[in-house]
């Protein structure tokens, strides 16, 4: 009996870092179909460039680098609002329209903090060239066409030292990348270059729903997208792991850490600091919990859930932060509903919905509380407003889809 797949689940492994032509490469390289992505990008209606893809080694790595040679066309840097046309003119499906909307949103967020202007007022240096802006939309057309419906990604190697831009010496990660990077693992290790870049990242932060270890899965295909550089004695290359999701497998499992302790001295005003510490570093969740201690006295345990890779920093954190004197950490197994963030619009700008599928063809939708309330201390709406509208929004295009 053949198995019913509902769709594919593929796993980033950002070893090396990301970038746009990376992504491409790696995805190509893990069976993408090279013509059919070629035919179905020439729905993008852009003439004035060609597709190339080569075998290259990186380090002791082989992957595929897929290069977008440019005969003709855009040679300056390009507004949101040029970009938002091409796009809707377009006869990409809409799904991959609106993918590549939000990774140019998010783009555009970040470039307009980095350098201290409205989103709207941005110039892509790096997405508004041909090049990069065919690996953004091919990177998003890949994925649909392999019919990826959930994807995750391991913590993001974002290099270290400097790099020389348009706007001088800046260090690594610049501050587009950081940006971006916010509330998502991060670290630093190999050769001192940028090995994330601002269109890698805001790719993985649109489409990835899940940042941590490499959950649990049956691999069906491994690819490798080479990025541009090549030091020397290092792997410059982006790894993707594919399996198919099927509807048995239900709940996903994985592996986290526990970090706990016992306090019953601390200031009550110092919770909500901590909390936020814990949170900024990349905690799962953090929760305070009433108890009884020794001698009677009421007392919180502080629990806290997060990756293997973030215990250490998590211990850290509540040494340093608190009167406990030590903590408890196990590891535990977690079931979790696969669950994908999709994006709405909203006054006020973007709200991701965490999407969990719940059998049956059901679904469970709640707004992003960051979201939310980043646009109700934008505009002046009452923050349950904000929620309630995303929801809605969700729901109702949810529902136009199914009919």
């Amino acid at each position: 009996m053949m198995r019913e797949t509902v769709g594919q689940h593929l796993h980033f492994d950002c070893f090396s870092g990301i970038s746009g032509d990376m992504v491409l490469g790696a995805l190509v390289s893990a069976g993408l179909p090279w013509a059919r992505l070629v035919k179905e990008l020439e729905r993008l209606k852009l003439k004035g460039y060609q597709l190339r893809k080569r075998n290259v080694r990186r380090g002791a790595l082989h992957a595929t680098k897929v290069n977008v040679v440019i005969r003709q066309g855009f040679e300056r840097p390009l507004p949101l609002s040029r970009i938002r046309r091409i796009l809707a003119a377009s006869a990409l499906p809409d799904p991959v329209k609106k993918q590549s909307h939000e990774v140019f949103d998010r783009l555009a967020e970040a470039e307009g903090v980095a350098h201290h202007v409205a989103p709207h007022e941005v110039h892509f240096h790096e997405v508004g060239v041909m090049d990069s802006f065919v690996d953004v939309v091919g990177s998003v057309l890949g994925c649909h066409l392999l019919n990826v419906t959930r994807v995750t990604a391991s913590p993001i190697n974002v290099g270290g030292g400097t790099i020389q831009t348009s706007h001088g010496l800046l260090p690594v990660p610049g501050p587009a990348v950081a940006a971006l990077a916010k509330g998502i693992p991060i670290y630093s290790d190999g050769p001192r270059c940028e090995l994330a870049t601002p269109t890698g990242v805001a790719l993985i932060r649109t489409m990835a729903s899940e940042f941590g270890p490499a959950p649990v899965m049956k691999t069906t295909a491994v690819g490798y997208g080479a990025g541009d550089l090549d030091p020397d004695g290092w792997p410059n290359a982006l790894r993707v792991f594919l399996s198919e999701v099927t509807p048995h497998t239900g709940l996903l499992t994985d592996r986290i850490m526990q970090i706990e302790t016992n306090l019953d001295d601390l200031t009550p005003q110092a919770y909500e600091h901590v909390m936020e510490r814990l949170f900024g570093a990349g905690a799962l969740d953090v929760a305070l919990i009433p108890a009884t201690m020794k001698r009677s006295r009421p007392g919180v345990i502080l629990s806290c859930l997060a990756t293997r890779e973030q215990a250490d920093t998590m211990v850290e954190i509540l040494l340093q932060e608190t009167t406990a004197l030590g903590v408890r950490i196990q590891e535990l197994a977690r079931r979790i509903l696969p669950r994908r963030f999709v994006p709405v619009k909203v006054h006020g700008g973007t709200v991701r919905m965490k999407v969990a599928a719940i059998g049956s063809g059901e679904e469970k939708a709640a707004p992003e509380y960051a979201d939310c309330k980043a646009i109700a201390d934008r505009t002046g709406l009452p923050l349950k407003k904000v929620m309630e509208k995303a929801s809605h929004v969700y729901y109702t295009e949810h529902d136009r889809r199914r009919k």
